[in-house]
């Protein structure tokens, strides 16, 4: 089982150069961090986590230029959006981006997606919230297209291009592998576009059960890393009896020296598993 970190990068914690290095002086797999543009002032979306949104949300980089600043400093250590907002990005250019930094960090890049529960942010971007979910589906078919042919087109519902040229194409081929997130709603999505699944803090007993209807709905094998997993003894154990092939710690966003300190107690509990 490998063992990476997901984490809200802020301008208010550790800068990303600093954490990927000590990320991988610490042996971890890879680092995840999440996105959004912004928080509406007048948000009327509830947080999924209850009570008041984390102050994390309201001040987090964009991951695409972050994670760009972790791959500079790294050699192995694998880059992944947890997640990206698919229904907020414009196709091309997400694609693009995605290439890019598969191209400058070697073929390190794993697309993590998400369709996203704040309403008034999606709206902002002028997605509905109500068709969020096609949206997102046609838009990563879109996105393949543009990363796997020479003169990509695509017309669909949301997304319409005539055939295109889109340079560079992603080292990882076909394309970086997709890792969608959320829960069984998210299970079609997995089945037909992912190639795995990224749970959200889902406990093992939760997880098994769950793990067994996708896999019986796509009909393989599919892989599972789960994010904000707890680091307890008998949570690594359920997770790894039931086949999981990535733990995220989460690492609250705080300063250097403090961030440190809790990586090392991090990568002492991932060493016990190796």
């Amino acid at each position: 089982m490998k063992f990476g970190v997901s984490t809200f990068i802020t301008d208010q914690g550790i800068s990303p150069t600093s954490l990927g290095a000590a990320l991988e002086e610490r042996a971890f797999e890879s680092l995840f961090v999440p996105e959004h543009s912004h928080i509406p002032a007048d948000r009327q979306t509830p947080y999924p986590g209850g009570g008041e949104l984390p102050e994390v949300y309201y001040r987090t980089l964009d991951p695409f230029v972050a994670l760009a600043a972790a791959a500079v400093v790294t050699e192995r250590l694998l880059l992944g959006t947890g997640i990206a907002l698919v229904p907020q990005r414009d196709p091309i250019i997400t694609a693009k981006e995605v290439a890019t930094l598969d191209l400058v960090s070697g073929g390190r890049v794993i697309f993590g997606i998400g369709v996203g529960w704040n309403r008034e942010e999606m709206r902002n971007h002028g997605t509905d919230p109500s068709t969020r979910g096609r949206l997102a589906d046609e838009r990563l078919r879109a996105m393949r297209e543009l990363w796997t042919k020479e003169k990509a087109e695509f017309h669909g519902e949301f997304v319409n291009f005539d055939p295109v040229f889109a340079w560079p194409k992603p080292v990882q081929r076909p394309h970086p592998p997709i890792y969608v997130g959320g829960g069984e709603g998210a299970f079609p999505r997995v089945a037909e576009l992912g190639d795995a699944w990224l749970a959200n803090s889902t406990s093992p007993q939760e997880l098994g059960p769950r793990v067994e209807q996708l896999r019986a709905l796509a009909g393989r094998e599919v892989p599972v890393t789960v994010y904000a997993a707890a680091d307890k003894p008998e949570h690594i154990e359920g997770y790894r009896s039931l086949g999981v092939e990535r733990l995220l710690f989460f690492v609250p966003t705080r300063p250097e020296r403090e961030t440190l300190e809790h990586l090392d107690r991090l990568a002492a509990v991932a060493a016990k598993y190796r």
